[in-house]
């Protein structure tokens, strides 16, 4: 099994592993919310009868108070444990993701390797060297103006983690600085993206919803910027 093999089939399996983390996530939200709301109402009882005994000029702490004071102390310290859970948990799910990118990031490293060994060879042996390593640099298809592929889909494994992360949970996951970003909006890639047929385009790569697509063009396409451009061409 080669390494692009392998790793198409361990991320294959990310969304279900996260799903199991976040289905605990919410269990534990539901637990932790029962023993809070319990502890409360303990709280606000304790409290209640503490005003009465000072009311009544009974200021003495009698057994059954100060056990009731050590109740809720423990459903304090049961909480801080679902907390703790909670936050392994988490951590479990970030790690889980983390060294799925890490392991893309090694393939893509020596993905680039090869290519340059590639190129070197070429130059020593004097045939052409192969452009796939600037279609790659450049977020470019290799089959060239025109004809080149025009879809494309997003190589961040976050990108899978957000699809099987629940609404109302944000996974805090860090933004690689140098990861290149495209389309109008400014965002790295994801899903499914349309390359524009305009050479000389700017952005070259656009998101399939930011642009109004739900599935790959028939023919040339050209962005909205482009595609203005055009017009004005055929206009003089």
């Amino acid at each position: 099994m080669s390494f692009i093999e392998e790793f198409q089939a361990n991320i294959e399996a990310l969304p279900n592993h996260l799903r199991r983390k976040y289905a605990l996530l919410r269990d534990l939200d539901k637990s932790l919310q029962g023993v809070q709301t319990q502890n409360e109402q303990r709280c606000d009882k304790e409290i209640e009868d503490m005003i009465q005994r000072i009311k009544a000029g009974n200021v003495t702490p009698d057994s059954s108070l100060i056990k009731f004071s050590d109740d809720a102390l423990d459903e304090q310290k049961h909480a801080i444990r679902i907390a703790d859970e909670k936050v392994a948990l988490a951590s479990q799910a970030y790690d889980l993701v983390d060294a799925h990118i890490q392991q893309l990031d090694q393939y893509l490293k020596k993905f680039d390797e090869d290519l340059r060994r590639e190129r070197d060879t070429a130059v020593v042996t004097g045939a052409p060297a192969t452009t796939v390593e600037n279609n790659v640099k450049s977020g470019r298809s290799g089959e060239g103006k025109g004809g080149r592929k025009k879809t494309r889909l997003a190589t961040a494994a976050a990108a899978t983690a957000t699809a099987a992360t629940p609404s109302g949970m944000d996974l805090d996951l860090p933004v690689d600085p140098n990861e290149p970003t495209y389309c109008f909006c400014n965002q790295v890639s994801y899903g499914e993206m349309v390359a524009c047929d305009n050479p000389n385009c700017k952005i070259e790569w656009f998101h399939y919803g930011c642009v109004g697509l739900k599935e790959q063009p028939k023919g040339k396409w050209f962005c909205a910027d482009c595609a203005g451009t055009q017009k004005k061409r055929k206009g003089k």
